[in-house]
């Protein structure tokens, strides 16, 4: 299910957005630190690509089972004899994670209507842009559980750490 390609594109992403604020946010405290006086978007532009970056961190992480998970509480469904509890556990989890990604989604919604009749103050950018990204990533999400609660895919438990 995960595509390189995609990842990697997403990757990059969040990299550009990280220096565009790196970037924005050193030549602010130069400019305010040794000559008195600032840019006025950049707090405005570092909180936007800062919540499009966690967006879009958080939708690249699913698919790799990035996520947290507590595995350790489905470890004891691991043993024989127990595969049938296993696959209920799994299929309930993927419910929960499309259940959360719904509601999220929902709210996400409704401020991003909200949002559409107002504008940031300094940049001037519509204000629905700060919680597009939380819609986005819950669809994105969302489906991706939906997808794996359908084919019943079993979760992986060959994450390094032992206890999550």
């Amino acid at each position: 299910m995960t595509n390189p390609r995609v990842i990697g594109f997403l990757n990059t992403v969040m990299a550009v957005c990280l220096a565009i604020m790196a970037g924005s946010v050193f030549v602010n405290v130069v400019l305010r630190y040794g000559f008195g006086s600032g840019i006025a978007a950049s707090e405005e532009l570092s909180r936007l690509l800062f919540v499009w970056m966690v967006f879009i961190g958080a939708t690249a992480a699913y698919p790799q089972g990035e996520h947290m998970a507590f595995t350790s509480l489905l470890h004891p469904l691991l043993k024989p004899g127990r595969e049938f509890s296993l696959r209920v556990a799994t299929r309930a989890i993927h419910a929960l994670v499309v259940l959360s990604c719904v509601l999220l989604g929902w709210g996400a919604w409704q401020q991003v209507v909200i949002g559409m009749d107002s504008t940031s103050v300094v940049l001037g950018y519509p204000v629905a842009l700060l919680p597009l990204p939380a819609l986005l990533c819950s669809a994105a999400i969302g489906v991706m559980a939906l997808i794996q609660l359908i084919q019943g895919r079993a979760i992986d438990f060959g994450h390094p750490a032992e206890v999550e």
